[in-house]
């Protein structure tokens, strides 16, 4: 059995006999799906911290990401990649791909087209696609939403989060290939993949000595005005031990 996922990407199923029981029709998901999808992707997918480290991580993750898709070995498309502050700073960029005027090639046009999807995100504080989509939606013009009318709004760019800063994104990581929902997809997945190996790490860091000893309560010694843990308040005390 054929459906689209959640991208209007084509997947199959079969029964437990292995054979389709029926044919549904493929219902590509409406745009206001795919908003919806977007928005819950921004709400699920934010980071503990976020440092040019993670940046140039997370750059190099995307690029990797991309030289090992059909469209960059077979149809030898090519990608741009930005990951800047919200308040314009450069953390990452890069090419894949060469300057040239062939399909396949990055052109000068890509980098004015992935300015205007970072400025979207800096806008609104939400996605590329999820501006994109949630415009189709409503019937919605940029002029309607208050952007400038020269702004390229197709999916790519998407914004980081912090979990404990829900005022406004701290930065934006936006790639550019010419297909709106291929990028969108590939700036997700790797954001998701990424945020999967910092909680997996975080899981296998050790536990401190004084965590590993017992019980981390503490003992207060009015006499002295001072805390202790339960070993440190045995030592303190015994010399006071009567024999």
């Amino acid at each position: 059995m054929s459906y689209l996922n959640g991208y209007g990407e084509q997947q199959h199923h079969e029964n437990a006999s292995g054979i389709p029981p029926f044919e549904l029709p493929m219902m590509p998901p409406t745009d206001a799906e795919l908003a919806t999808k977007a928005l819950e992707e921004e709400a699920t997918y934010r980071f503990p911290s976020f440092s040019a480290n993670d940046a140039i991580t997370l750059g190099l993750s995307l690029r990797k990401r991309f030289r090992a898709s059909s469209r960059h070995q077979r149809q030898g498309r090519g990608l741009i990649i930005s990951i800047q502050t919200v308040v314009g700073h450069t953390l990452f960029s890069c090419t894949v791909g060469d300057l040239g005027n062939t399909m396949g090639d990055v052109s000068l046009d890509s980098w004015t087209s992935l300015d205007s999807m970072i400025t979207i995100v800096r806008r609104t504080g939400h996605s590329s696609f999820y501006v994109e989509k949630g415009m189709g939606a409503m019937g919605k013009t940029p002029k309607e939403l208050g952007l400038p009318a020269d702004l390229r709004i197709q999916g790519g760019a998407f914004p980081i989060w912090l979990q404990n800063a829900p005022c406004c994104p701290i930065a934006v990581v936006a790639c550019y290939s010419g297909s709106s929902v291929d990028d969108h997809h590939m700036v997700v997945s790797s954001v998701r993949d990424y945020l999967r190996k910092l909680s997996e790490a975080a899981e296998k860091v050790p536990l401190s000595p004084s965590i590993r000893d017992g019980s981390t309560e503490w003992i207060s010694d009015s006499a002295v005005g001072k805390l202790y843990r339960p070993s440190q308040f045995e030592e303190a005390h015994e010399s006071e031990r009567v024999p």
